[in-house]
């Protein structure tokens, strides 16, 4: 089970370095990690364990987090009511399709890894199409909007050694495209 302390931060260069593909078979140890890496999720969710564990709550983590460089990131997105949107492990994720609209969470991103305040907005695309492969091998394709498509935007990125702060305008990191949507 990993904790607070297993979670590198920012300026660790993992989190700057490309991930490197996950190759099938998983082995056992790559299943442990996507076990743990969802596990850290839905324990940090749960108000009592998350106090429990002195966890901060995520909804998604990705494998450089951990300082594993490889492409694999669990998400877990609850809505308003904390039913499930989204719940996966995304194994070699890439992005196929995304909307030209814009969206954003109105509150702004933070991250697990970046303990630093980076105030602005983070325009990512509104609708995207991600093809992954499961912690199975089998090949996946699912299209997402709104808070689930941002939320796997952002853990790609860190596939990617890209981190949210990097999208915020450093001219003007409040404006807002007027056909975007934002997320509460």
């Amino acid at each position: 089970m990993f904790l607070m302390k297993d979670i590198v931060r920012d300026p660790n260069p993992v989190l700057r370095a490309r991930a490197q593909q996950v190759e099938f078979p998983l082995s056992d140890e790559n299943k442990q990690l996507a076990h743990d890496l969802m596990e850290y999720l839905i324990i940090s969710q749960d108000e009592e364990e998350n106090k429990k564990y002195h966890l901060r709550p995520g909804v998604g983590l990705a494998a450089p987090q951990v300082n594993k460089s490889l492409s694999m990131a669990a998400v877990l997105v609850p809505d308003n009511d904390g039913s499930i949107m989204f719940k996966e492990v995304l194994v070699n994720p890439h992005i196929v399709s995304e909307s030209v609209q814009q969206a954003g969470l109105r509150e702004g991103e933070g991250c697990l890894s970046v303990d630093d305040e980076h105030d602005g907005l983070v325009m990512r695309h509104d609708r995207i199409t991600i093809k992954y492969q499961n912690v199975d091998g089998e090949n996946k394709k699912v299209r997402l909007k709104h808070y689930p498509a941002i939320v796997c935007q952002h853990e790609i990125d860190h596939l990617n050694g890209t981190l949210f702060y990097d999208h915020i305008s450093k001219d003007h990191p409040f404006d807002i495209d007027p056909e975007a949507v934002i997320v509460d």
